[in-house]
């Protein structure tokens, strides 16, 4: 049974940083792509950040670059999402995800097939 467990959510203040983390667990970690997405109230849940099976390529959303950072430790089965400099409207609950087989750093949430169950981040103003 694949299990992705988030954790490192929390309020914060805006400018603030948080790291988040996602352990993995039930699946050939190193084999896959991962990804985070997020959800605000009220929205659709929208990509973050994907980092493909090695760490060798990453991609990010517009709204996050050079603020969020992706990596993963396929020693550990974690990946990790750092977010600095904090804005409002980057409040939302974040999943992790990975994908099926594809090794690639996918944006489309339609190539991912394991999915965690959150962790919110408030960033107050």
């Amino acid at each position: 049974q694949v299990q992705l467990v988030e954790s490192g959510g929390g309020l914060v203040q805006t400018w603030g940083s948080l790291k988040l983390s996602c352990a993995a667990s039930g699946v050939t970690f190193s084999n896959i792509a991962m990804g985070w997405f997020r959800q605000a109230p009220g929205k659709e849940r929208e990509f973050v950040a994907a980092i493909n099976w090695n760490g060798g390529s990453t991609q990010y959303a517009d709204s996050v670059k050079g603020r969020f950072t992706i990596s993963r430790d396929n020693a550990k089965n974690t990946v990790t999402l750092q977010i600095n400099s904090l804005k409002p409207e980057d409040t939302a609950v974040y999943y992790c995800a990975g994908a099926r087989h594809g090794r690639n750093a996918y944006n489309d949430p339609h190539e991912y097939f394991y999915w965690g169950q959150g962790t919110h981040v408030t960033v107050s103003s």
